[in-house]
């Protein structure tokens, strides 16, 4: 079931195979100094990587928030951590994925309301309670050439992976219950 690259779907031909890319799990705080300190420092807990600060874009003065101030961490997960860290993410919202939640090219994203709805994690008073966002790249065999530094091109759309393939991925390799409709 897995080659290199960790659980695929494989539908027919070993470049047409479906896997995950990579995981990146957000936490948007919205304010910078000890809050951000803590979720950076629960985040890291969470995932078992150090994250990377996000600055705000633009000044919003209702809210307090200034141009380059940092207001959000991020984690990257790729291989192994990633696929175990969905898994453990995915319990969090009971196996369930809107439809709507899918792109058309086959990446989805879903949000996890409190971090303390992870398996295994436990409350702590000092950290208090944050949500989170993941969203998951999914990919074939090639998709390379869109990164590399030398000769870069575009991944055709006849390559790209689909929202079909991607739902198949889910049910079949995941366990994942895809609701449709509304």
């Amino acid at each position: 079931m897995s080659a290199g690259k960790g659980p695929y779907l494989d539908v027919g031909h070993p470049m047409r195979r479906v896997f995950i890319g990579k995981v990146v799990v957000n936490m948007g705080v919205g304010e910078s100094g000890e809050r951000l300190a803590k979720a950076a420092k629960l985040l890291e807990e969470l995932t078992g990587q150090k994250p990377s600060f996000r600055r705000a874009r633009k000044t919003i003065k209702e809210f307090g928030i200034k141009r380059g101030e940092n207001i959000a961490v991020m984690v990257t997960l790729r291989g192994e951590k990633a696929i175990s860290f969905l898994k453990r993410a995915l319990a969090a919202v009971d196996y369930k994925i809107p439809e709507s939640s899918i792109d058309k090219h086959g990446n989805f994203a879903f949000g996890v309301k409190e971090h303390i709805l992870l398996p295994g994690v436990k409350y702590d008073p000092e950290v208090g309670i944050f949500g989170f966002d993941v969203i998951v790249a999914m990919e074939r065999p090639g998709y390379r050439v869109a990164r590399r530094r030398r000769k870069r091109s575009k991944v055709p759309l006849r390559h790209r992976v689909t929202k079909e393939e991607t739902i198949m991925f889910l049910e079949k390799i995941l366990g994942v219950r895809v609701i449709r409709g509304r």
